[in-house]
């Protein structure tokens, strides 16, 4: 570690959701720090970068990542650059982020003689089958749909990470996989699905969603900022909702349709330019991952503090009326 023992911590995507969150949250302890550096495409929003974080404008993919890591002698990267919605313009971008961005940081951090990688991946790198187990524990079989871009990724992700800890044991990794991340305010290609007028489900599949609270994945990964944990981990509360569960919670009728009429759909408004979601997206509402926590608590030592039923109301109380 550099800074006489401290570590000193590079966040990409710092700019998104999560990673402001774990910025604002390792500088309110940044006096056990040696350096915070946040990493970007985006500005910060004005005046909200906390005191003693240095900010780089750049992205994951570019060169200059290696740069920023020799100039601050990073020893601990916290990876969070993705992107959760498709974008308009294709698949290109998120590729590019998503998995050759992680590669540029793996690459970097090898190069550089890094410490520690913390990384979000996602429990969609699983996949969306039919015979996934009741609840997916972290030694089941990353099968990421070849067809769904995200969950494509996160497999090609999971695959590279595997491949260096094979190749580089000496760059300790701590992964974890988040279920649906969920908060007051958040706003998320899921959480689109609980804002419209009517809960959509697929007839004949009541797969639930399992939920993580906000505040409970940033105080993981900021554990693993100062600990010496490593492995994979599943972020997941207690429990699970349905689709019916949910809608009944919202107040809202839940609407269960056959698979080919939503297909059907999905196919003729991705035509027409109104959605970036395709057929392929029956799979999703109809097999999602759903997560055990249960080596989050045993071996990583962390119950989180909402279930899943919790977190989501967290979320809905602060939905405006």
């Amino acid at each position: 570690m550099s800074g006489g023992g401290k570590p000193s911590v590079l966040v990409t995507g710092a700019a998104g959701y999560i990673g402001g969150l774990v910025v604002k949250a390792l500088a309110r302890r940044r006096d056990e720090l040696g350096a915070l550096v946040g990493l970007d495409v985006r500005e910060p929003p004005a005046g909200e970068l906390p005191t003693g974080v240095a900010w780089v404008n750049a992205s994951v993919c570019d060169p200059e990542v290696d740069a920023v890591v020799a100039e601050h002698g990073i020893d601990t990267i916290v990876h969070l650059a993705s992107i959760l919605k498709p974008p308009r313009d294709g698949e290109d971008l998120a590729y590019r982020v998503d998995v050759l961005g992680t590669r540029n940081v793996l690459e970097s951090a090898v190069r550089r003689g890094v410490r520690k990688l913390v990384v979000t991946t996602s429990g969609a790198a699983y996949g969306y089958h039919p015979d996934n187990p009741a609840w997916l524990e972290e030694h089941h079989p990353i099968r990421g749909n070849e067809e769904i871009p995200y969950s494509r990724h996160k497999r090609l992700i999971e695959q590279d990470l595997a491949d260096y800890r094979q190749k580089h044991p000496e760059l300790a990794q701590l992964v974890f996989r988040p279920g649906t991340v969920i908060g007051a305010g958040v706003s998320t290609p899921v959480t689109a699905l609980f804002e419209a007028k009517v809960m959509l489900g697929v007839r004949g599949s009541e797969t639930p969603f399992v939920f993580i609270w906000d505040a409970d994945v940033v105080e993981c990964i900021v554990r693993g900022v100062f600990g010496s944990e490593t492995g994979t981990y599943n972020l997941a509360g207690d429990g699970a909702l349905t689709p019916r569960e949910i809608a009944a919670l919202l107040g809202k009728p839940y609407l269960a349709l056959p698979s080919s009429v939503i297909s059907s759909a999905l196919s003729l408004l991705k035509r027409l330019g109104k959605s970036p979601y395709g057929p392929e997206q029956v799979k999703f509402l109809s097999y999602r991952p759903v997560l055990s926590n249960r080596a989050l608590k045993e071996r990583f030592g962390y119950r989180p503090q909402k279930t899943s039923r919790e977190a989501f109301e967290h979320y809905r109380l602060a939905l405006p009326r």
